[in-house]
């Protein structure tokens, strides 16, 4: 049976970095998009992640899982690189219109009130 040795009184644990809190601002009351990109910055985060790494995962599973992702992310990077030298041919993004440009950030956006009586 292992003993457990304590833990030297010269080197104080390091606390683990945190990364700033997510902050969405919600722009003429579209919940929806607000939380998808509220979701977007978790993902980046890596918060799910951790929340998911509560279960026990083989070695063999974890090997796996990495070397897909290892895999996704070459991939992914090929893909940008053949699009930047322009062996494939991407549609361009829709642009929106000059008159119709979402607001700024720290502007505020009311919109007209209209009733049912009128």
């Amino acid at each position: 049976m292992r003993t457990r040795l304590p833990r030297s009184p010269g080197r104080p644990r390091q606390p683990q970095p945190r990364a700033p809190p997510a902050q969405v601002f919600v722009r003429d009351n579209n919940i929806d998009q607000a939380l998808r990109i509220l979701k977007r910055k978790m993902q980046r985060q890596g918060v799910f992640e951790r929340c998911g790494a509560r279960f026990y995962e083989k070695l063999s599973e974890q090997a796996a899982r990495r070397k897909s992702d290892a895999v996704r992310r070459v991939r992914k990077l090929a893909r940008r690189h053949t699009i930047r030298d322009g062996l494939i041919v991407v549609k361009p993004k829709k642009r929106v219109a000059d008159g119709a440009r979402r607001p700024t950030q720290g502007a505020a956006t009311t919109a007209p009130m209209i009733s049912a009586a009128e």
